[in-house]
């Protein structure tokens, strides 16, 4: 079965024969449509919007306060008798001044966290966008190897309908037809088990695109064409430089730093000032304008308890970095070397390796029905067929899963997989 000439028809297996058979969509249009319409990119947007207002409101000046007081007042001698008495009124406005420099600082702590939020956003679309060709093209090795053991196993049941029609005497024909019914049986269930493990593959699709989990699906699959990496140097420092976890660490540290040095910055308290104006009496025989001062008195341990609780989580975000680079160093080796082994296996397989096996295996079966080849070989050449098959498309599916996963660690599209009409 060659991969260029074969379309898949995704349909589920209740629906098949009842759902017309839509428009095919290529993966590259496939992974477009699931990286700019998925459900879950709102949440994530929608927190990056969410944490720039934050920061807003966090590193907008306090706003000033006006405060009106109204009352009646009346004033008695000694003796007791009212002296005088009328309508009391004050206004004050109240405004707090913040020390040079701890604006600037809130304005940084509140810029680390967009940084973060973004980051969380750029990681998100490029895990989905590597998640839906890994399934775009999963799906291809699933339908592939499907029909592959699908034919093998109809292959199976019409020579046993032959063998049994034929009603041949004698042990040794007997022990074959019941070899062979074995053999139907075993593939009819991996047959059912791959068609299902498509199926499967078809609903997270359908699930990723924000869609019905029975909507139909066709994928013209191209043959996917495998790349080489950059050398090992060159794929650590761009890890380092673009790596979304790794420069969330870094930001992280970033901000704990500015976060520390507001702490230490907020020991000093801030100024409030405030002007106000009074009168008492109807006639306003009274009339006062003054302005009044006020700061928070250092009458307890919490500004230097914020200052240590600062300085302990910039500690362990230093050591949250060294620990993350140690652990992408060691991921990004581990992908290359995955994806280096797994491409120079590929390709040392001949292009015309499956069809072959494929068309030994349909010689086998001409040839045995005519009694030119034993039954021992006949059984060899079918599960050899599906052995080269289920070794190629498995060893593509880990070269593919190692090229996305280190082209996702180091953030370069260097053609780990490219897909050739």
């Amino acid at each position: 079965m060659s991969s260029r000439s074969l379309s898949l028809l995704l349909l589920p297996l209740s629906a098949a024969l009842a759902v017309a058979e839509p428009n095919p969509i290529s993966i590259k249009a496939l992974v477009a449509e699931i990286a700019a319409g998925h459900p879950e990119l709102r949440t994530f947007e929608a927190e990056v919007a969410a944490v720039r207002a934050e920061g807003r409101v966090a590193t907008a000046p306090a706003a000033p306060e006006l405060s009106v007081e109204l009352g009646r007042k009346r004033v008695r001698t000694a003796a007791g008798d009212l002296a005088g008495e009328g309508t009391a009124w004050s206004v004050s406005l109240a405004q707090t001044f913040e020390w040079p420099g701890r604006l600037a600082l809130r304005k940084a702590v509140a810029q680390r966290d967009v940084a973060l939020a973004e980051a969380g956003l750029a990681r998100f679309r490029a895990e989905l966008a590597a998640r839906a060709r890994g399934l775009a093209l999963g799906l291809h090795a699933a339908a592939t190897k499907a029909a592959a053991v699908r034919e093998v196993a109809d292959r199976y049941a019409a020579l046993k309908e032959s063998l049994l029609a034929r009603e041949p005497g004698g042990l040794t024909p007997e022990l074959e037809t019941r070899a062979i019914e074995a053999q139907e049986l075993v593939l009819q269930r991996r047959a059912t088990a791959a068609e299902l493990e498509l199926q499967a593959a078809l609903l997270e699709l359908n699930q990723l695109r924000g869609l019905a989990p029975d909507a139909p699906l066709v994928v013209a699959p191209p043959a996917p064409v495998f790349g080489d990496a950059p050398e090992l140097a060159a794929l650590l420092d761009a890890a380092r430089d673009n790596n979304f976890e790794f420069r969330a660490r870094r930001l992280e540290l970033e901000r704990q730093g500015f976060a520390l040095r507001l702490a230490r910055h907020e020991r000093y308290p801030a100024v409030t000032v405030s002007p106000f104006y009074s009168r008492e009496g109807d006639d306003g025989r009274e009339t006062t304008v003054g302005v009044g001062l006020s700061l928070p008195l250092p009458v307890t341990r919490a500004p230097r308890a914020g200052v240590d609780a600062a300085e302990a989580r910039r500690i362990q975000a230093e050591a949250a970095v060294r620990a993350a680079q140690r652990e992408l160093e060691r991921e990004v080796t581990l992908a290359a070397q995955s994806f280096a082994a797994k491409t120079a296996e590929i390709r040392r397989w001949s292009p015309e390796t499956v069809a072959k096996f494929r068309e030994s295996a349909a010689a086998a079966d001409r040839h045995y029905r005519l009694g030119a080849v034993p039954l021992g070989t006949y059984l060899e050449l079918q599960d050899a067929y599906l052995e080269a098959v289920e070794a190629l498309l498995d060893t593509q599916a880990e070269a593919l899963a190692a090229g996305l996963r280190l082209q996702l660690l180091t953030g370069l599209d260097f053609g780990a997989v490219r897909l050739a009409p």
